[in-house]
Formats: structure tokens, sequence, C-alpha cells
């Protein structure tokens, strides 16, 4: 619309006050117009910010996420403890918050299972469980 009332010959300011919008905002509109055509007025994705960590780093450390995550030793695999090795391996300092948004673009899920005791027996579980209460029908 600001692009059809500057072509009608209004005058930027005039454009701006009826569409209620800045003048920078019509005169960066005009210049795409004018530079590009109507091509110059698509609206672009912004890039953001570039990654910090390089296609292979990520890589490796989806390795280490992938094989620390199915420990049978028990524990479990914190953000801290990602971040400690990406400060360790790759030298780059992430804010704890933007770990878990790295994980989402390698396409974890920061939900966990409850960790298991090292020194934990199935079949003592097994037994365990039929062991009678007296209650039982």
């Amino acid at each position: 619309m600001a692009v059809s009332l500057f072509l009608e010959g209004h005058r930027r300011n005039e454009v701006a006050n009826r569409l209620k919008v800045a003048q920078g905002s019509v005169n960066t509109w005009v210049a795409k117009y004018l530079a590009h055509g109507l091509k110059g007025l698509d609206a672009k994705k912004n890039k953001g910010r570039d990654s910090y960590l390089t296609t292979r780093q990520k890589q490796q450390l989806s390795a280490y996420i992938e094989s620390n995550s199915m420990k049978n030793s028990g524990g479990r695999l914190t953000g801290d403890d990602i971040r400690k090795y990406i400060q360790h391996y790759f030298d780059v300092d992430y804010h704890p918050n933007a770990i878990y948004k790295l994980l989402t673009q390698l396409n974890f899920s920061w939900i966990t299972s409850r960790s298991k005791h090292p020194k934990q027996s199935p079949e003592a579980q097994t037994a365990f469980k039929k062991v009678s209460t007296g209650n039982d029908p």
C-alpha cells in the first residue's frame, strides 16, 4: 500500500502519516521496490546467529550424548555435564539455557527415565515381587 501511494505521487511523510507507520519503514519499502521491484518486498526469514559449533562438533556431541545416556552404570547425563563437555573439548562457553536449545536442534528430548543403581539386581527385584504379604487373595 505504501509503495502504491508513493507511486501515485504522495510524499513519503504523507504516506507514513496516512498508514500510521514510521517514515523509516516507508523509506525502506520504497527503496526496496525501486531497487528490486516486487521481489524486493518479499518477506525474508532472518538467518539468525551462526552456531558456535561446527557440524563435525555437533556430530561428536551427539555421539557423546548417545553413549552416555545409555550407561548401565547408573547416574544420568545433565545439561551441566553437556555444557562442561562442550567447554572442555570445543573451548566454547554455552549459557545453561542455550544447552537445551542446542539439544532440541540435535533432535534430543530432555525427558529422562529413572536411573538405575549400578548394584541393582533384576533377580532380586523379581524375587521381591513374588514375596507374599499375607494380604494376597
